[in-house]
């Protein structure tokens, strides 16, 4: 399999995030991908919360959505959308945050919301109450490809490692993990949470990334750490984007997987304990 991983600087114009996207759709196909991977919300990032009802829209009438879908069916590749954020009807006003797994034809295989929500205060200056403005999912997803299943998550879900656990034990060959990490937190754990989570499930990783500058938030400039990574089932990282935007391939032996949970056969080793 031959992955593509579109690295952006997602900004409020819907229409040029949309633009890029579709362009890479093309760009991958040209370049012999298999499938495209573009980061977490791609369509819309930086805008201010009092603007975003103007900007997004439900998944019935999101133009991203459908652009993406008809390039994928166009150039017959596969795009999994890292995520887009929606509105979503929620009572309280919160917002999708949804990855979407779109087939060579067009057609969305699996659609995941995001479970874990960015809560944290990084400093005085730096805070995130992500779950002040998303509502978050409750089910694990793991569709069927042509290369095998595919495990999603988005983003700060790569800091609960049971998540991923189970997908692999459910059999998952791959794990997508798009993201917009912030640049403290990437700088000190983006690597090395990835190389973890490869090596405990024995899968593939492909982690997409947003990086650069997006518009202010509340905390100043919101910046994010790019460095799309590609990491293999033993934990070699097998590409690293670097901070500037633009695509870049990966070929994955899938035969890796299955090697490496011969191994160490860790998935089934699970035991029962007491305490704490």
């Amino acid at each position: 399999m031959r992955a593509a991983l579109l690295q952006m600087t997602s900004t409020p114009d819907v229409a040029a995030n949309t633009a890029a996207m579709v362009a890479a759709v093309a760009e991958a196909k040209a370049g012999g991908a298999d499938m495209l991977l573009t980061p977490e919300v791609s369509n819309c990032l930086g805008a201010p919360r009092a603007e975003q009802d103007a900007l997004l829209h439900e998944e019935a009438d999101d133009p991203t959505l459908r652009a993406v879908q008809e390039a994928a069916a166009e150039h017959g590749l596969w795009v999994l959308i890292g995520s887009l954020a929606l509105k979503s009807g929620d009572p309280e006003g919160r917002l999708a945050n949804r990855s979407f797994l779109i087939d060579a034809v067009g057609v969305v295989q699996a659609r995941y919301d995001k479970i874990h929500m960015f809560d944290v205060a990084l400093s005085a200056e730096e805070t995130y109450t992500e779950s002040a403005a998303y509502r978050p999912g409750m089910e694990a997803v793991l569709p069927e490809t042509p290369w095998g299943k595919v495990g999603l998550s988005i983003c700060y879900d790569l800091r609960f490692p049971h998540l991923y656990r189970a997908l692999a034990q459910a059999g998952a060959d791959i794990l997508t993990v798009p993201s917009a990490f912030s640049r403290p937190t990437g700088r000190a754990h983006w690597e090395v949470l990835l190389r973890a989570r490869a090596i405990e499930t024995g899968a593939f990783v492909l982690a997409p990334a947003q990086t650069g500058v997006h518009g202010e938030s509340k905390s100043g400039p919101r910046a994010t750490h790019g460095h799309g990574l590609a990491v293999a089932p033993w934990g070699e990282v097998l590409l690293d984007m670097g901070e500037a935007p633009g695509l870049a391939f990966v070929d994955l032996d899938l035969g890796q997987v299955a090697a490496a949970r011969r191994k160490i056969a860790a998935l089934t080793h699970d035991r029962t304990f007491h305490g704490p």
